[in-house]
């Protein structure tokens, strides 16, 4: 059975910006919590910039790669 695996990206940004990204696991994003604490560390690594912006960050996840195997087990 084919598998498909999907490579995605969690990007902050202040503005315009591009500040942090953060590859993620797409099996675990319906998981909750998992986007929130890539999130947080972003927020708490990257404060004092927050801080000293006029705007919030924004958070943007994005595919960037999609690959079909034979099996899951020849993605790992």
């Amino acid at each position: 059975m084919p598998y498909t695996f999907t490579t995605m990206k969690l990007m902050m940004y202040i503005g315009n910006d591009l500040i942090d990204t953060a590859t993620l696991e797409d099996e675990r994003i319906p998981i909750p919590g998992y986007l929130g604490e890539f999130k947080r560390q972003m927020k708490q690594k990257h404060r004092e910039l927050i801080l000293q912006a006029s705007k919030p960050p924004e958070f943007l996840v994005t595919i960037t790669s999609t690959t079909t195997t034979k099996s899951k087990a020849q993605s790992n």
